[in-house]
């Protein structure tokens, strides 16, 4: 399983790879723009990404456009929304818009509210069908 982690803090990134490494390979982008190269080179090299790990707030290319983008390129892939890849939206903003537009308009998997912490993390991974362990060490 491989999974990208996108946040401009380099704590909040180093905090989520910590949490997902025991069960897959974990790559990490700082902005937006990183995110969808990363995205879009993974599908290139045929080894595509099970969960993105999304900030909203970000310089450059914020979350929300990161994840209108990656839809696009698994629409111009031909990949079904049964396969798509699942994006969690983290952001410390517990906002009724950013979570509107992460759902709606980007069409997110999840969306948590920092600070985040390990149980909520794997508990909402494993409710997106991944095989991850809350409880795991």
């Amino acid at each position: 399983m491989r999974f990208l982690v996108v946040d401009d803090d380099s704590e909040a990134r180093l905090l989520m790879r910590r949490l997902l490494r025991p069960f897959g390979e974990v790559d990490v982008a700082v902005d937006g723009d990183e995110c969808v190269a990363a995205f879009s080179q993974a599908h290139k090299d045929g080894e595509p990404y099970s969960l993105v790990t999304l900030d909203i707030l970000m310089p450059h290319m914020d979350g929300q456009q990161a994840l209108r983008e990656i839809r696009e390129i698994e629409k111009e892939l031909g990949i079904g929304s049964d396969r798509r890849a699942k994006v969690i939206m983290v952001s410390g903003l517990d906002d009724a818009e950013e979570l509107h537009d992460a759902f709606f308009l980007g069409e997110a998997t999840s969306y948590i509210v920092k600070p985040i912490h390990k149980e909520s993390l794997l508990r909402e991974v494993a409710k997106l069908g991944l095989p991850v362990r809350p409880d795991a060490p």
